[in-house]
């Protein structure tokens, strides 16, 4: 009933849209043009040069990256709106694993053979500490992996997955498509957390594979945000490693259990906890190296003209940084994301252009250009953490995030984009953005990766993510991965400019209409992706 109604909504909000769009905004057009393929094109191949060697996060090339964006803002005669600045600066903390060893009863275990975290640890001392085996490590009405079990001060041992049957169901969904708890290995983390417990280890059936693919990201230094102590501080989060099935196996027989796969069947079978304290202690230690450094956002700032709604502020993000360079070879990311940040740059020009003929947009417009989205959505979660502008004030996030190139699924047609997010808080800005497309446009609206169930998750892993987070509506516009995706062949001379100022028109008209219409768009969905 609830998706029935969620439909309707959908499908009345689609309505609605197509009627508030009927009648072109000529206004609108004739600024849409502003956003060239020329001027997309001259922006791109300054910022994706090898001047700006791949424009790493914290790098002085991405500072000129930033200075760059703000000179242009300059000669729009936009001014800065952050205390006298266009810089958001935030502090950022390089850590990589110097040290590492597990032990458990006479048996001790190596980094980056038998276990790897991603860590974040400054340093992790354990000694002598009760296991808890804890199942999947789940805790639901129907099913408590903590039942009968006390994990304060222990080190946890949990499978990751969750309980399935022996059709390979989820008994928790019925079917083959996974909970959350099955691959969100922080869920996990937190209710050990939450419960008291001093570690978690995670019995990783993929381990040899996944080890395989990560194992460059453990040799070099992780990135994060150097928060106020107190404040999401990496050091006051759960220390969490993934282990091998067979130092899984290891362990819990030196805890005088049965080994991995003969308890995982045993709770599959049963579809009910099999958790114990195992008669054995065990001890973590781990030491960090830690280096601090400075990053930015940089700000643009368009202040809305109607006195009533200026303060309600539309935000089009997309990040500037890069990954710089790696075995000397320059990584400049043309695509990823220069393609987005150059025409966020430009639809800041058409606004700023429409505000100096006396036609600005009635809602303020922040376009925002974040950093440190290749090491995990950093610049974007600081900005959430402290918004410039008050969240409660944010009408939603068009985020754009590789939109230069196609993928395999469209070599035949170029004129397409991947739509993410659109539908999954509000139908208003999905009603807005499909009759702004077919009003101006007519791409074609892929929304592939707009499932959920989608095992990509792109839905998570762009800027956007972190305006959704806080019941934000948003959209995510974006092209598909191709064969230079973080390759140092992403360069400016591969970039479809004519398709990036398409796009560029459809995220314009899109932030267009909602900064100018009567009503602020409503968040009436709850998302799928929850």
């Amino acid at each position: 009933m609830k998706r029935i109604l969620q439909l309707a909504l959908a499908i009345s909000a689609v309505f609605h849209g197509e009627q508030l769009l009927a009648q072109a905004d000529t206004l609108a057009m004739k600024y849409a043009e502003t956003i060239t393929p020329a001027e997309l094109k001259e922006h791109l191949y300054i910022l994706a040069s090898d001047a700006y060697k791949g424009r790493d996060t914290g790098s002085e090339e991405m500072r000129m990256a930033a200075d760059y964006l703000i000179q242009q803002y300059k000669n729009m005669g936009v001014g800065p709106c952050n205390n006298g600045s266009y810089k958001q600066e935030y502090p950022l903390k390089k850590v990589k694993i110097g040290s590492s060893t597990i032990s458990v009863g006479k048996g001790t275990y190596t980094f980056k053979k038998d276990y790897y975290s991603f860590g974040g640890f400054d340093q992790v001392d354990l000694s002598n500490l009760k296991i808890v085996f804890a199942g999947y490590g789940i805790e639901t009405d129907k099913y408590n992996d903590y039942n009968g079990v006390d994990v304060k001060d222990a080190i946890v041992l949990c499978f990751m997955g969750e309980p399935v049957d022996a059709s390979g169901n989820s008994i928790f969904t019925g079917n083959n498509t996974m909970s959350e708890w099955s691959d969100d290995f922080r869920m996990k983390r937190d209710l050990a957390a939450k419960k008291g417990a001093k570690a978690i280890l995670y019995i990783e059936p993929n381990f040899d594979y996944i080890l395989q693919r990560v194992a460059y990201f453990l040799d070099e230094p992780r990135m994060a945000l150097d928060y106020p102590k107190g404040k999401n501080s990496e050091e006051e989060v759960l220390p969490y490693f993934f282990i091998s099935p067979s130092m899984g196996d290891a362990i819990m027989k030196a805890g005088k259990q049965k080994g991995v796969e003969a308890i995982k069947k045993k709770i599959n079978a049963k579809k009910s906890p099999k958790s114990s304290v195992l008669k054995v202690k065990g001890s973590i230690k781990l030491v960090s190296e830690k280096q601090s450094i400075q990053a930015e956002n940089v700000l643009c700032f368009i202040e809305g003209s109607d006195p009533a709604l200026k303060k309600e502020v539309v935000v089009v993000s997309a990040h500037f940084d890069h990954v710089g360079e790696m075995n000397g070879k320059i990584y400049n990311g043309a695509d990823d994301d220069g393609s987005g940040t150059v025409t966020a740059l430009e639809i800041a020009e058409a606004f700023q252009t429409a505000k100096k003929d006396g036609n600005g947009p009635k809602r303020s417009v922040l376009v925002l250009h974040v950093s440190g989205e290749e090491k995990g959505l950093l610049g974007s979660e600081w900005y959430s953490e402290y918004p410039i502008f008050p969240l409660e004030s944010t009408v939603c996030d068009l985020n754009i995030d590789m939109i230069g190139r196609v993928d395999d699924q469209h070599k035949d047609n170029e004129k397409y984009v991947y739509v993410i997010g659109s539908d999954k808080l509000s139908t208003s800005l999905h009603s807005i953005s499909e009759a702004s497309n077919k009003t101006y446009t007519q791409l074609e609206l892929d929304y592939t990766y707009n499932d959920p169930n989608d095992p990509n998750r792109f839905y998570y892993r762009s800027d956007h993510y972190n305006f959704a987070k806080h019941n934000i509506p948003v959209i995510f516009y974006f092209s598909g991965v191709h064969e230079d995706y973080h390759q140092p062949g992403d360069d400016p001379e591969k970039i479809m400019y004519e398709k990036m100022s398409t796009i560029g028109h459809l995220i314009f008209h899109t932030a267009w209409e909602v900064a100018n219409r009567a009503e602020r768009l409503v968040v009436d969905v709850k998302s799928d992706f929850e």
